[in-house]
């Protein structure tokens, strides 16, 4: 895989030397997209907020619109996708690499990734396909290809949706399968007694039973899937938060002292990685990784909403980036602050996230909750596997929709994918980390570009169906049934 993995990085990752630094064009790329989208949706972002609480509580649920799932399962089933282990392995290599300012840069990412979203997924359900059993199929592959071909530009289209539809493809092999085994692997194996665990040097035993699991659950598609992550999503974020709100409130006395340093840290020219730059890089370099805003991948779960206005749906998705991002992201952050790495110190944590060793990822955020909490290592255990669970069954359903836009839907195509997706389960158990997330990056970056140069093109649409959806809304003709 290195190989393969190196050549990847270097064309994906391409960078341009901006003063000492250098920037990966794909992150320029998104953040661009997402000022763009921003002021051009007329800050839906802020605006759009209140609404979008009211439309996935099912205040404007109508039981009659088509589509397979609620508006709460599919923003539950995207949610699976991106709140994983990059909100706690992710975040802690940012602050790692870039120290506490790096968070700042985070929740701004989040922020303005919440336009991107809410103009992915409008044109994912707008796009979608309606199938004879009455599932459906929809994301970037239907509106750049469909999308474009309405303004002339066809081959254009076509182009860009196999392409998304191979990085797609990637992506749920890397970012969304072997990235999320990867970490649950480690965290398992540490709090089982390091070396003497029974799954040390022995990842793939866990990998086969997470594969057995992840594989019965894919095979009912996204109804079985929604099934489960309605449930499991909200108990593993409450885990979560709540665990970090403790920690907080143990450390609330320090809270001016924290944000101090996230800010300060953020403008510092003598940050600890490559200086201002080097921090702001790192921040939405894990930002749009842990929320994926601009990627995508999120429009095709939204896609089989029950609803029959787009909109509608868009506004559902902007709460994604603010839930995994803004929230959760910057708790993970606050914690590793307040435990001042842990057990680690920070040139050790360093060090480490720069080389792929055990002071990174997992490991230092487990050992900053310990701090405060002794036992909790052993609670975040459960939490990242129902993270890494989450995460895997919702990206194999993006794999699957870009797998039958190349190969067709037959019962064939699609059991092939879901073989190798449960193999590779068991191989990312087994590999080092520093070659899944290299691969994860790749691949799940590389959906940005085809998918933002259509959003590009299709952003005119979006705003004019935006303006009248509120119009209607006003005037009541779109009415609340609760």
């Amino acid at each position: 895989m290195e190989p393969i993995t190196s050549v990847l990085m270097e064309v994906i990752f391409f960078s341009i030397p901006i003063g000492d630094m250098s920037i990966p064009f794909v992150l320029i790329w998104l953040i661009l997209g997402a000022l763009f989208f921003t002021v051009y949706m007329k800050f839906i972002n802020v605006r759009g907020f209140k609404h979008a609480i009211e439309v996935v509580s099912g205040k404007y649920d109508n039981p009659d619109d088509s589509g397979e799932v609620s508006h709460f399962q599919a923003l539950t089933a995207a949610l699976s996708g991106t709140v994983g282990v990059g909100n706690i392995a992710g975040v802690a290599i940012a602050v790692s690499l870039g120290g506490p300012g790096a968070t700042l840069w985070m929740i701004a990412a989040g922020l303005i990734g919440m336009s991107s979203k809410f103009v992915e997924c409008t044109l994912g359900l707008k796009y979608r396909q309606k199938h004879e059993d009455g599932s459906v199929s929809g994301g970037p592959m239907y509106y750049l290809s469909n999308g474009l071909a309405k303004q002339g530009k066809t081959k254009l289209g076509k182009v860009l949706a196999v392409i998304f539809s191979i990085a797609c493809i990637g992506g749920s092999f890397g970012g969304g399968n072997m990235v999320q085994i990867n970490q649950a692997t480690q965290q398992l194996i540490e709090v089982t007694g390091g070396e003497s665990s029974m799954f040390f040097e022995r990842g793939w035993i866990f990998g086969l039973i997470m594969a057995l699991i992840v594989g019965a659950i894919i095979i009912g598609g996204i109804k079985s899937i929604a099934k489960v992550t309605d449930k499991v999503v909200p108990f593993m974020v409450a885990i979560y938060v709540v665990a970090a709100i403790v920690v907080i409130g143990m450390n609330i006395s320090h809270i001016g002292w924290a944000f101090q340093q996230i800010i300060g840290g953020a403008f510092s020219p003598d940050a600890m990685y490559g200086g201002f730059v080097g921090v702001l890089v790192l921040g939405f370099k894990r930002a749009a990784f842990s929320n994926e805003a601009g990627i995508g991948s999120a429009s095709i779960a939204h896609s089989a909403a029950k609803t029959d206005e787009p909109v509608s749906e868009g506004i559902v998705a902007l709460l994604e980036p603010f839930i995994d991002t803004v929230v959760i992201c910057t708790m993970t952050a606050l914690v590793i602050i307040f435990a001042d790495y842990g057990s680690f110190t920070q040139e050790e944590a360093l060090l480490s996230a720069s080389t792929g060793g055990t002071a990174a990822g997992i490991g230092l955020t487990s050992s900053a909750f310990a701090q405060s909490i002794s036992w909790f290592p052993v609670v975040l255990s459960v939490a990242v596997i129902l993270f890494a669970l989450s995460t895997m069954i919702s990206w194999s359903y993006y794999g699957i929709k870009a797998w039958s836009y190349l190969f067709g839907n037959s019962k064939m195509a699609i059991t092939a994918y879901k073989v190798l997706f449960c193999l590779l389960v068991i191989v990312g158990a087994a590999i080092s980390a520093n070659q899944v997330f290299d691969f994860g990056d790749a691949m799940i970056f590389a959906m940005a570009f085809p998918n933002v140069l259509g959003l590009y093109f299709l952003s005119g649409e979006v705003r004019k169906d935006l303006a009248d959806y509120f119009k209607r809304i006003k005037s009541g003709e779109i009415k609340a049934y609760k």
